[in-house]
């Protein structure tokens, strides 16, 4: 067990077609061959980590101009979030009582557009962000090849210089008490975070290889567009369910607007 604190801190929210997080939710039937759609609310946080080895920041958010261009179009039309521009980094630290400069350490769970998008307040700066290898060079090739096909990367995100720290493992642990788990399907290499808080026991942060509870708890998958690798996501579901069972941890999702509040009131 590590004496920290952890923080959530609202980034925004997105708006989006419910079938991009759970796989056919809506479906035409006989019955119904014209079903409704339904668009969903879906939130975005940060964590602070206050650990005896720094200060630690999970994830950045949406770059504030993602709905003026910094998206591409079609990503925006998708994945609407027109409270982006109220929601740079910065003034987001600051409202929790945070500065740029006192982040020791930023991890990023992968390199999404709503994940990415504040690294560019680290560019030029000594500050180690901690990335899997996997998920840079997959961004990379994403973003900035004829074959790639954008899938929710944007070179402008991670494309600045920074202190990279390749994570190259599986499994590995940087801080006392936080384990770093690749947990791929949704991104080649994604990270989960479990971390054994005093006071609290073990949380388990699986970022968006499960958005939702239902992704989970149901093992519904989450729907073609935010899917990449079906089996490799069935087996990171697995790995979750196996490090809950063994560690009694409690899970933590993606981006679940009934656990929010609960990520935002924090531990310890």
């Amino acid at each position: 067990m590590v004496d920290a604190t952890i923080q959530g801190i609202h980034r925004g929210t997105i708006y989006s077609d419910v079938n991009f997080h759970l796989e056919a939710a809506t479906v035409s039937t006989a019955t119904e061959p014209e079903p409704t759609a339904e668009r969903i609310e879906t939130p975005i946080y940060n964590l602070v980590i206050e650990h005896p080895e720094g200060t630690i920041l999970w994830d950045t958010g949406s770059h504030p101009d993602a709905g003026d261009g910094h998206w591409p179009a079609a990503t925006y039309a998708t994945f609407e979030q027109p409270d982006a521009v109220d929601h740079p980094l910065e003034a987001d630290l600051a409202d929790a009582g945070y500065d740029l400069a006192d982040i020791d350490a930023v991890v990023c769970s992968h390199l999404h557009v709503d994940h990415a998008g504040g690294l560019h307040a680290f560019d030029g700066t000594n500050t180690p962000i901690y990335v899997h290898e996997k998920e840079l060079q997959f961004a990379y090739y994403s973003a900035c090849t004829p074959g790639g096909d954008g899938g929710g990367y944007v070179r402008e995100d991670f494309d600045h210089d920074l202190d990279w720290r390749i994570v190259h493992q599986d499994r590995t642990q940087f801080f006392e008490g936080i384990e770093f788990i690749r947990l791929p399907g949704h991104a080649p290499g994604l990270m989960g975070m479990l971390v054994h808080l005093d006071g609290y026991g073990s949380l388990l942060f699986g970022s968006d290889v499960a958005e939702l509870e239902a992704n989970y708890h149901d093992e519904r998958p989450l729907g073609a567009s935010l899917l990449r690798d079906r089996q490799a996501w069935t087996e990171s579901i697995r790995t979750l369910q196996d490090l809950e069972r063994r560690h009694d941890a409690t899970v933590i999702y993606g981006h679940d607007p009934d656990q929010h509040e609960r990520v935002l009131e924090g531990w310890g």
